[in-house]
This record gives C-alpha cells, structure tokens and sequence, in this order.
C-alpha cells in the first residue's frame, strides 16, 4: 500500500517536525514526508530535514506582496512535491481562506490546549491564570478561523500545584509529539471521516475511563 505523502509547514526548531520525521522513519509507519516547507531561511527545523536526508523548500513570505500571492506560491510548491497531506508544524502565519478551502479536509494543526479552550496564544498562561487542573493538546483539521476545526486527536495534561509555564509547556509537548503522528496514522490508515464539523474515527481505539486531577 502507498505511503500518503506529507508536507510539513515550518517557521522555527520544529520539534513536532521532529517527531513527525521519526515516526515516518519507522516501517511500519503508513505516510512519509515528501518535503518540508519553511517560510524563514534560518528556520531550525531545516536542520533537522537535512539531517533526516529530506528535501526542503523555502517560501519567504517577505518576497511577495500580500498573503494570498504568498499562499498561492507555497501552494504550488505543496503540489509539485505531490502533498496529499499538509502538516503545519510550529508554521506562524495565518493561511488565507482560499488556501484553506482549496486543501479542505487535506490540512491538520497542533495546538498546545483542548481546544476550544485557549485558542490563541499564551495558552499556558491563560491556563494557568485560569486555575484549570488539565490542559493538553488538539490536532484538528484547518478552517478559516484560528484554531477551529474537526478535532482529531487530543491529549489531557494534568497541570500540577508547582507549575510555571515552562513546565508545563514542557509536558504539553511531550504529548503533542505524541499526537501528532498518532492523527497522521489515522488519517494515513484512512480511519478518520469529517461529518459537518467532527471527526469519526473507525476501528478500535484504546481510550481511558477517566483522568481526575487531583486524584487522591
């Protein structure tokens, strides 16, 4: 069986693009990247490519004038590698509606909270300011609006008593890297479907009862 074809978008170090690359490594693993895409030369995660011996492209943004010529490059980019699956990973600019309509239902996001709580930024921040006992990550499928979209695959993360943003942003990582090949698997394996605006997955999942914070 063909391997689906990934396209990973990237900005900065790439750590999900890293956990992205090891799982395609693996043999098992049914999608491989065929490019990663930066719009910044001096993105860490091209390093990362490099050293996995996966080809890669750079879009700058700042070279055109306005998001859509933007978008409409770095689509055309995406279909000459023959992406069938776009992966934004850590990818910090907000897509045009034509380009999210025009790969609808073929591009995911990971964001670090259980969304729809904390769309955004600072999410652990607000998290923590907010008092909630657990927060986590969502990778979703892309709409229009920021951070909204059929939810494929989340991960609970307590969030403990000593807990500043870098410790917990520290875990909440730990599970995306976790994540995000767990939702291309699925896709990949053709488990998922999108009805209106959720997600169903076929085939057996293994899921907890419960997860209490704090638990006594």
């Amino acid at each position: 069986m063909a391997r689906l074809k990934l396209v990973v978008l990237i900005s900065g170090r790439g750590s999900n693009l890293q956990a992205l690359i090891d799982a395609c490594a693996e043999p098992d693993f049914p999608a491989e990247i065929s490019l990663i895409i930066s719009n910044r030369a001096d993105a860490g995660g091209l390093t990362r490519a490099e050293t996995a011996g996966i080809a890669t492209a750079v879009v700058p943004h700042g070279n055109y004038p306005d998001r859509e010529t933007f978008d409409s490059a770095l689509s055309a980019t995406i279909a000459d590698a023959g992406g069938e699956l776009i992966c934004l990973a850590g990818f910090m600019r907000v897509l045009t509606a034509g380009f999210v309509d025009q790969w609808r239902d073929r591009l995911i996001n990971i964001h670090p909270s259980l969304l729809p709580a904390f769309r955004g930024l600072d999410t652990h921040a607000r998290a923590l300011a907010e008092g909630v006992r657990l927060t986590g990550c969502t990778v979703h499928y892309v709409r229009t609006e920021v951070d909204a979209g059929p939810i494929i695959v989340q991960a609970g993360v307590p969030v403990m008593p000593d807990d500043d943003e870098a410790t917990l942003a520290t875990r909440v990582l730990a599970a995306e890297h976790q994540c995000y090949p767990l939702a291309v698997r699925l896709i990949a394996e053709g488990r998922t479907s999108v009805h209106g605006e959720s997600v169903t997955i076929s085939g057996p999942t293994n899921c907890p009862n419960t997860l209490i914070n704090p638990s006594l």
